[in-house]
């Protein structure tokens, strides 16, 4: 095989690109908007970039291709019926695109994720005269174990886009050999997605076994498909805009340093001050005001969820690499200039030690105990267990007497938390700690379960009953 293909994730978003290359020219899929990494991937193999393909108008990132393509004189394929400002080849169903002698990019009309996405199928010259498909580039179309989510155009558009979608996935099926590969854009953690992936790859027979969009018949598909999805985040609505206007391209230059004096000031104006450690570090020592998002997870989703957008954002961390590598995940979703930075310790943005706070931490063994009337020595007996996980979380199975209050809506919902102490768990820990210092923020006692949910029940902590 000729073709040679290299993912390029974007765990932090869930999201992946891709670059096609048959060892001489390049086509480069869905690039995310921090294009050094696709140059530097392209230079490494010694390739240039001719083509640069979008599948369909993003919702959850802003979109590089505009400028990798300005930058490298590729042709940048977007699809012919999406309205954008900027000049680019426009593409349709049927349309072959001749990348080299060895290469070509079949274009496949797969409404469902948006009304004009677009699927490419890579074909590599075969033996004799004929052309080989090795693999189709899905986007939100066709994913591992899923598709694309159908209402990100609005709940008007929802059921219509899942019947596209359902008949877009039989389309390729019939279209492409067992053996092709699928390549999609979502599903690895992103909120397009209907559900996650259930496989790191695949291929078009695979998924006729494993996916519902096949197992399912179409009626029953799209009452399931839109039976499962849940919130997606509220910085969404600014990505399509951002796409179709044309991104601007990135500034990652260091941004500008905050003395303990201007942390204090940016937080008693009521603007986001994010610590990007670890959450038991945040746990142990941490700036008043502040909010903990760590870089261990998906820190750009839920700030760019949490905010109001356009609300001035400083990045507190250990290291100023680390301060740099928040701010590439921030221009992916738009934020491009944090307002300021600083890296070190708690104590050297505190103006004095009065600044610094605790969060205490528990697990769900602790929980338990406490149900039980045995609450741990120095922990605060629990009056509320908050539970900050999304409703499809909640609803598949809950903690006893807890109130639930999904973290995108707790920043409007602080006065809806039950008086007194506030034991507030999620999935892991990781949402958890946003919600404990938003909380810790208006003054709350405050505990955070950082542990696994999956161990609740194990531990001894009371569920409520199943339906």
């Amino acid at each position: 095989m000729t073709v040679q293909v290299s993912v390029i994730a974007t765990s932090s978003l869930g999201d992946r690109s891709y670059l096609a290359t048959d060892g001489r020219v390049a086509v480069v899929v869905d690039p995310q908007r921090d294009i050094d990494r696709v140059v530097y991937l392209a230079g490494e193999k010694g390739v240039r970039i001719t083509h640069v393909v979008e599948t369909h108008m993003h919702n959850d990132y802003v979109s590089g291709g505009l400028q990798l393509a300005r930058l490298t004189g590729a042709e940048y394929l977007v699809a012919a019926a999406d309205s954008v400002t900027f000049h680019r080849t426009p593409v349709s169903d049927g349309d072959v695109v001749d990348v080299s002698d060895a290469l070509r990019l079949r274009v496949v009309g797969t409404p469902g994720h948006t009304f004009h996405h677009l699927s490419y199928v890579l074909d590599e010259a075969g033996d004799g005269d004929g052309w080989v498909p090795v693999g189709v580039f899905t986007g939100g179309s066709l994913l591992f174990g899923t598709t694309g989510r159908t209402d990100l155009l609005g709940q008007q558009h929802a059921h219509e886009l899942a019947q596209h979608q359902h008949a877009s996935a039989q389309r390729l099926a019939d279209l492409l050999p067992d053996g092709t590969q699928v390549w999609p854009t979502h599903g690895f953690g992103s909120f397009c997605s209907a559900s996650q992936a259930d496989a790191p790859e695949s291929t078009i027979g695979r998924e006729k076994q494993a996916n519902p969009v096949f197992r399912l018949a179409a009626d029953r598909f799209v009452t399931e498909t839109l039976a499962g999805l849940d919130a997606y985040p509220a910085y969404y609505a600014h990505m399509g805009v951002a796409n179709a206007a044309g991104p601007a391209p990135v500034d990652l230059t260091p941004i500008n340093r905050a003395d303990a004096d201007e942390l204090r000031r940016r937080i008693a104006a009521g603007e986001w001050v994010v610590d990007l450690r670890h959450r038991r570090a945040y746990a142990s020592a941490h700036l008043a005001g502040t909010v903990g998002l760590g870089l261990d997870g998906p820190m750009s989703t839920w700030l760019g969820w949490l905010i109001d957008w356009g609300t001035p954002i400083t990045l507190l961390a250990e290291t100023p690499q680390q301060v740099a590598a928040a701010q590439r995940e921030l221009v992916r979703i738009g934020i491009d200039r944090p307002a300021a930075q600083s890296s070190g310790d708690p104590e050297d943005w505190a103006t004095d030690r009065s600044d610094l706070r605790e969060l205490s931490v528990a697990d769900f063994a602790a929980l338990a105990a406490a149900q039980a009337g045995d609450t741990p020595v120095g922990l605060p007996d629990p009056h509320v267990v908050l539970d900050v996980r999304m409703t499809n979380e909640w609803t598949a199975g809950h903690i006893d007497g807890a109130v639930h209050i999904p973290l995108p809506d707790l920043p409007k919902r602080l006065r809806d938390v039950p008086a007194g102490t506030v034991w507030v768990h999620c999935g892991s820990g990781y949402r958890a700690t946003a919600a404990a210092s938003l909380l810790a923020n208006t003054g709350r006692e405050v505990v955070l379960i950082d542990d696994m949910f999956g161990r609740a029940e194990q531990a001894g902590v009371r569920m409520a009953p199943t339906s």
